[in-house]
Formats: structure tokens, sequence, C-alpha cells
């Protein structure tokens, strides 16, 4: 059984984008694999270093991981500052990351053009940090999306110079998880590219979205004048909302859209009532569920507590025996 391991910032709200995109999938990988999985609120300081409420981020986080189906009782479910070996891995690493290839990570580049007030040290040591998340349970596979991939990469650097440094087999290489055909993208409701918060509120359905508020953002989602001829090709703005259709909606109603617009007959408000009332019913559930969640305190202390134990029993493990390799010892 592979180790796996992947985190959230708890930045915001989890949206159909997360759900499609990587949470659905966590869902059968923790019936697959050791999984870990944190609330990566350490990482969140680099870009929000006054985080408004950054406990009730992190809660909120949680309650919709379990909500949308991890199981804590199948994997590891923890708050990355509950985990001190974390940063102690993050220091030893450090000590052997170089200047000139933390400059040429390329997200560190654009954040740091992003935010030029804010350039901070985290920001430039944000591989490391991650390569520690990872290397600490020995992960073999991580999801990661394209711009997580040169971090990746530098995880496998870290990796491979400790064991050639301190002549030790000790850190597994770790490996993209490949989700293949799984893994699906969700479109946003500007009309390009794909559904994220960063593009902002009204481009993405949040799973806890009323729904007076997906209505509102459905029937404000970009369209065009309408097709002009029989079977013509769906611009990317439509093409965006019937991929939409597909996630959620039964095949014949994503079958009688299509006919439709292909006849040249569509009318974008059905269309787009028809997606609502189907995101809502899909959502409605998931919604309940975070709600149920977020309102059972003991509840939430439990499973963050209970993941941190699981989490220090591997990660203690991993730290003394990188103590023992690299020369600490009591005396």
């Amino acid at each position: 059984m592979e180790i796996v391991l992947s985190g959230i910032r708890p930045t915001g709200n989890l949206h159909l984008g997360n759900y499609f995109g990587a949470i659905k999938n966590f869902v059968r990988m923790q019936e697959e694999n050791q999984c870990f999985f944190f609330i990566a609120d350490y990482h969140s300081l680099t870009t929000h270093p006054k985080p408004g409420d950054l406990h009730g981020n992190v809660k909120q986080v949680l309650a919709e991981y379990i909500a949308s189906g991890l199981d804590p009782e199948k994997a590891t479910l923890y708050v990355q500052s509950d985990l001190p070996e974390t940063v102690e891995l993050y220091l030893f690493l450090n000590m052997n990351a170089y200047l000139g290839e933390l400059e040429r990570v390329t997200t560190f580049k654009e954040k740091a053009r992003k935010q030029p007030d804010n350039i901070n040290a985290g920001l430039l040591t944000y591989p490391s940090l991650m390569a520690a998340d990872i290397l600490i349970h020995k992960a073999h596979k991580v999801p990661v999306g394209k711009d997580q991939e040169q971090h990746l990469e530098m995880t496998r650097t870290f990796a491979r110079r400790f064991n050639r440094m301190y002549k030790e087999d000790f850190f597994p290489i770790p490996q993209a998880y490949n989700f293949g055909e799984a893994l699906v993208k969700v479109p946003g409701l500007d009309g390009s590219g794909k559904m994220g918060k960063s593009e902002g509120e009204d481009n993405a359905i949040f799973l806890v979205d009323e729904p007076k508020v997906i209505r509102k953002k459905i029937m404000k989602a970009v369209t065009d004048s309408g097709p002009t001829q029989m079977n013509q090709q769906k611009p990317e703005v439509i093409e965006n909302l019937f991929n939409l259709l597909k996630i959620v909606s039964a095949p014949e109603v994503v079958d009688h859209y299509d006919r439709l617009y292909n006849q040249c007959t569509i009318r974008y408000g059905d269309l787009k009532k028809q997606l609502a009332e189907d995101v809502i019913t899909f959502t409605t559930p998931i919604r309940e569920r975070i709600l149920e969640i977020s309102a059972n305190n003991d509840y939430i202390s439990k499973v963050a507590r209970i993941g941190a134990e699981k989490a220090r029993e591997s990660a203690s493990k991993t730290i003394n025996e990188i103590r023992e390799i690299i020369g600490f010892r009591h005396f």
C-alpha cells in the first residue's frame, strides 16, 4: 500500500472545481492507499501574513473535506500546524537548499511580482516547506496540479540530496499521483479557464452556496448571441456551460440542450435555469452536511486531535531517524 499525501490552503471555501478536480479522487484514493490529507495553514501565511480568521478558515475547510467524503477513520486528516516535526524537517532541508534554485522557482517569481511589498522568506522557501510536508511521512505519491509540478521536482531534488549527503537510502523519491481520465477540469462561469476562487467569487460555485446564490451566479454566466448555423461548433463560453451540464445533469438533459443548440432553437435562459437546479440538487446534500459538521465543535476537535496523533506517529519516527542520521543525539 502506497503512502499518498495532499494538502489544501485554508484561504476560502471549496468549490465544484475542487470537488471534481481532486476531492472526488481523494475519496477513491483513501480506499486503496495510506492517505494523509492536511490543512496547510503554515503555507497560507506566505501570501496572507495577517489572516482575518485563520482558525475559522481551518475549521471550515476541515468540515468541507469531511462532508465531501473524506473519512477520518480511513485516512489521516490533520492540521499542518499541529505537526511540529514538519517545521523541524523544514529547517533541516533549508540548510541544504540553495538561494539560486529557490529564486528560479516559477511560482516564487510570479508571487514576487504580484506582492512586491511582501517578498518574505517563507515565500522563497515555500518549496522546502512543501518538501517537508511530503517527506515527513515518506510519501510515495503526491497529487499535484500543473502549478505545483516544479515544487514536487524540487522535493525529489531535496530527497536525493539528503540521501546522497548522508549516504543513506532514506527518503523514497515521491512521484506525482496520476488520476488519468478520472481528473475532471471544471470550467468557471466567467467564460474561460477553470473554476477557481482566485478568479473571483462569481467565477466559482462553492459547496456551501445557498440555492439563491447559485441561481444568481449561473444566470450571470457569460454566453453569446446564440448559434446562427445548424450543427455549428460551440464557442468556448458555451462549451463551458455544456461541460458543467455534463458534470451535474442526466445524459438525456445534456442531449436535449445539445439538440436544441444544433437546431438553432436553444434559449440560454432555459439552459441556465436547468443547470442551476441541477447544481443545487447536487450540492444541497453536501452543503447540509457541511453545516451539520461545522456546528459540531466537539466532532471537529476530535477529528483534528486524532488526526494529529496519527500524523505525529508517522512524523516523529521520521524525524528521530533523521536526527540520528545527521548526528543529533542526546548525551
